[in-house]
């Protein structure tokens, strides 16, 4: 589906209010994340799209050409990988999935053709085919509840293996790295799972309580959940948004824009990293994507030291946001978003540090201007 495209089935209930991306919300979006967060709603994802890449050499070709190491994915398991550039910046990002035969790949609907169309081009002699599946919706919940039960009923299968993408947010995945250093990392709650369904099966699931894509937002940002079609631009490196944790595998064997990874993790640092904001003020006022960063007090547009790239209201946090910053920005600095001539006042909660990367212990050698002399040779 297209992102702007709706699943006629969850537009046509009670309440629903319609976005560019789908439904942003039934009526009454903090009580359908809270439903949510307790695994008691599903969420349309009609911003999601879903990509199949089949043939036999699917795995290890997509190994070979992305951040991720998948070719020994086992049937039924979930990842998730990064196309980077020459120059080890994000293009592309997706959820990963295999059934046996196929490659599943949940991605942001505005990156489905792009990516679809790069995967194609580097095809080469690999036995592989790509195609967005357009016939195909995703379903979005948090496990282990009754919303999860009724939805897997009516997931699809084509290869006998239910499409179930559950995200790997809540730990580090093997061969990845985190740079935060929080205690009680909240990415740790972040149980999220995302269901391929076929379109002609969401008849079945009349019952189900939705909620919007307004909730689904909230939750990702308070777990610092990164995401392509928000916190990425056209500088954005994997580490800025401590996306080594997992989507990159640091021990795999060559890829493109694998140089940068590693400089930047073991002798560098990102030019910039992502933090979450606490917002002061009215709870109606949250700033856009894209609204310019201040230090607290600034008056000078130059004074610019981010970005926002996400903002919700949390059912519990109230309004938050994630932004980008300058890597120079001071963690307990007091940062000001300004929203239709209205200062905001916002508190940072450091996600990835400004000491991040530089993780190899490389021995210094002594600069031969300090070397001490050595004694003449006897006469």
């Amino acid at each position: 589906m297209a992102a702007g495209d709706v699943s006629p089935l969850f537009a046509d209930r009670a309440g629903a209010v319609l976005g560019d991306e789908g439904v942003l919300h039934f009526g009454d979006p903090v009580r359908e994340q809270r439903r949510l967060a307790v695994g008691g709603a599903v969420v349309p994802r009609d911003d999601r799209a879903v990509i199949e890449v089949a043939g036999p050499d699917r795995l290890t070709w997509l190994d070979s050409i992305t951040s991720q190491a998948v070719s020994t994915l086992a049937a039924g398991e979930s990842t998730e990988l990064l196309v980077l550039d020459p120059q080890g910046r994000v293009e592309h990002a997706a959820g990963v999935v295999d059934d046996g035969a196929s490659t599943w790949l949940l991605v942001d609907a505005g990156d489905a053709a792009g990516l679809a169309k790069w995967l194609t081009m580097m095809r080469f002699r690999s036995r592989v085919e790509v195609a967005v599946r357009d016939d195909l919706a995703v379903l979005a919940f948090f496990q282990g509840a009754e919303a999860q039960e009724r939805v897997i009923a009516a997931v699809a299968g084509p290869n006998g293996v239910p499409l179930v993408w559950i995200d790997p947010w809540r730990q580090v995945t093997a061969g990845g790295w985190q740079y935060s250093a929080a205690p009680d990392h909240p990415g740790a709650d972040y149980a999220w799972a995302e269901a391929v369904v076929e379109r002609a099966a969401l008849g079945g699931l009349d019952d189900v309580e939705p909620a919007g894509l307004l909730a689904a937002e909230a939750l990702r940002i308070a777990a610092w959940r990164p995401r392509w079609s928000r916190e990425v631009d056209e500088r954005a490196i994997p580490h800025e948004y401590d996306w080594l944790r997992t989507a990159v595998h640091l021990n795999k064997g060559c890829y493109r824009g694998q140089e940068t990874v590693a400089k930047v993790h073991n002798l560098g640092h990102p030019p910039r990293r992502l933090a979450m904001l606490h917002l002061d003020g009215s709870d109606s006022v949250l700033p856009e994507p894209g609204s310019a960063v201040r230090m607290s007090g600034a008056d000078d547009a130059s004074a610019e030291v981010g970005r926002i790239s996400s903002s919700a209201l949390h059912h519990e946090l109230g309004p938050i946001a994630l932004a980008v910053l300058a890597r120079r920005v001071p963690g307990d600095a007091a940062l000001e978003i300004e929203v239709d001539g209205t200062r905001i006042a916002a508190a940072q909660e450091v996600i990835v540090p400004a000491d991040a990367g530089a993780t190899a212990e490389v021995p210094r050698l002594t600069r031969l201007s300090r070397r001490p002399l050595a004694e003449p040779p006897a006469r």
